[in-house]
């Protein structure tokens, strides 16, 4: 495996670090629902989604859980690969670090507690952002440096 690798790797499970120190500090110190203002605009809450991304699937009966545990493994997997073949930009590793650990992270709470822990919760005014968690950010971040990398990508091709 490449020397480079390991540090995207390394970023992944730093990202699985973080997120599981910070549910578990939630979910140690706040009770189901209650909420811990921050400051204008943000809200520590505790919350528990055995969904998707804003509870898609909630209700779903349960096979939720392990259908997208599968998904997010899978995804993982082809992350990982394409960071340890090394043909990647800067970007796209970093994108594939970033969602890689958001991925593993939730998966890691639904194999845990059946439902993955939130608690950043943002709002304006009344206006209320579902409850979402580091791992979430993540790989939203990395999902944003993927366009990001094509856009550059498309960019380079077109000179």
């Amino acid at each position: 495996m490449r020397k480079a690798a390991w540090g995207w790797l390394g970023l992944a499970a730093v990202v699985i670090g973080l997120d599981q120190l910070t549910k578990l500090y939630v979910d140690t110190h706040l009770t189901y629902g209650q909420t811990l203002p921050v400051f204008r605009g943000l809200n520590w809450v505790l919350a528990y989604n055995p969904g998707a991304a804003f509870s898609f699937l909630a209700d779903a009966g349960g096979w939720q859980r392990f259908f997208f545990a599968a998904l997010a493994l899978g995804v993982s997997a082809w992350l990982g690969w394409l960071i340890v073949r090394g043909r990647e930009s800067t970007a796209m590793n970093l994108a594939a670090a970033c969602i890689m650990g958001g991925a593993l992270g939730n998966v890691i709470d639904r194999f845990a507690y059946g439902h993955v822990i939130d608690f950043i919760q943002v709002y304006y005014a009344n206006h209320y952002w579902p409850a979402f968690n580091l791992a979430d950010s993540a790989i939203c971040f990395g999902a944003a440096c993927m366009v990001w990398d094509s856009f550059q990508q498309s960019r380079r091709a077109a000179h």
